[in-house]
């Protein structure tokens, strides 16, 4: 996984797509990068970064506008405020046929990278605001709170859809990274569907080490709540094992681990079907980044009564914590020589 820390914002431009409007509004100017403007920007484009539903993406073989417009920009065959024009041009097409897709400010930005170039489109929805309205009437002053659907999502505020596009090389792996946060709904014709990643940018997902990891993790979680619920002495050295994996290994091997884990064919057979229909792969790159900072901490849910917050490290070190087995299915875990603690 490419892990983008360094960012510097060349420039930015940005365009406002009114559902409402017959025509989209488009700057003419780039922005005042001053410092509150950058800061603003900067962390926004850093959230995203770190947000774990960023994805990586191919562009798809057939003629595709913005492929063809953020190229020109990154050889430096036009100017930001030209290709951010017809790229907010594209967005508003989309929103005008599909009313589902609701308004925004749509951020046009350049970047560099310790990966290199790239060009940023972000989507920034409106968010509801309240003010207060002053009104004067018979010489008597009414003040009011009034909604505003305008507002622009605060520095602390997610992003729903945002893409950073590379420039094109034949060596590359991956041409773009996407944000595309799917919004919750019975009809997936809604906004939600994938009309960012397959109309508007023309690309593909693809795997990434992160989340062929977070797969992994996650299935193998599923698999013991459902199989092992009565017996955490099992379901504890399931878990682990394979926490102990990832931690360790740079390549996860799932014939291995299930020889490791267990004994009857069955159970080997049922567990590998499982995290294979999970999407998981019968061998796999480890995400060193992500389990060391994902694994550093440990939260139990004990018999649904107690939660428990331990570090990694100390799971493992048993003068402090231990794991006793009792023989029959149940565990005893023992915290050991406390010399402090406080309640919350």
């Amino acid at each position: 996984m490419e892990y983008v820390n360094d960012i510097t914002i060349n420039e930015a431009i940005i365009h406002v797509l009114d559902n409402n409007g017959e025509e989209p509004l488009l700057n003419e100017e780039l922005l005042n990068l001053n410092d509150e403007v950058y800061e603003f920007l900067f962390k926004h484009i850093q959230r995203i970064f770190k947000d774990e539903e960023l994805k990586y993406a191919v562009f798809n073989e057939n003629r595709n506008i913005i492929k063809d417009i953020s190229q020109e920009y990154l050889n430096c065959e036009n100017s930001l405020v030209e290709v951010s024009k017809e790229i907010a041009n594209q967005m508003f097409s989309l929103m005008k046929s599909n009313g589902n897709i609701p308004s925004c400010d749509l951020v046009v930005a350049s970047i560099f990278t310790e990966y290199g170039p790239m060009l940023g489109i972000i989507k920034m929805d409106y968010v509801k605001n309240y003010a207060h309205k002053i009104d004067y009437e018979k010489g008597k002053m009414g003040i009011n709170i009034i909604t505003q659907f305008t507002g622009l999502p605060a520095s602390g505020q997610k992003i729903q859809k945002a893409a950073f596009i590379k420039l094109l090389k034949e060596e590359n792996d991956v041409d773009l990274m996407v944000l595309d946060k799917q919004k919750n709904t019975k009809n997936k014709e809604e906004y939600g569907s994938n009309y960012f990643i397959n109309n508007y940018l023309g690309c593909s997902l693809i795997s990434n080490e992160r989340d062929m990891t977070k797969n992994f993790l996650n299935a193998a979680e599923k698999w013991t709540r459902n199989n092992l619920s009565e017996n955490a002495d099992v379901a504890e050295k399931v878990r682990s094992t394979i926490k102990k994996s990832v931690l360790k290994e740079d390549t996860i091997d799932v014939d291995r681990v299930c020889d490791e884990l267990f004994e009857e064919p069955e159970v080997k057979s049922n567990f590998k079907e499982f995290v294979k229909d999970a999407g998981v792969d019968d061998k796999l790159t480890v995400d060193k980044e992500w389990v060391d900072k994902k694994l550093k901490r440990v939260r139990l849910k004990i018999d649904k009564e107690i939660d428990l917050y331990i570090n990694e490290e100390v799971y493992h070190d048993n003068s402090k914590f231990e794991i006793q087995r009792n023989g029959d299915g149940t565990i005893n875990m023992v915290i050991k020589f406390v010399k402090n603690y406080i309640e919350k």
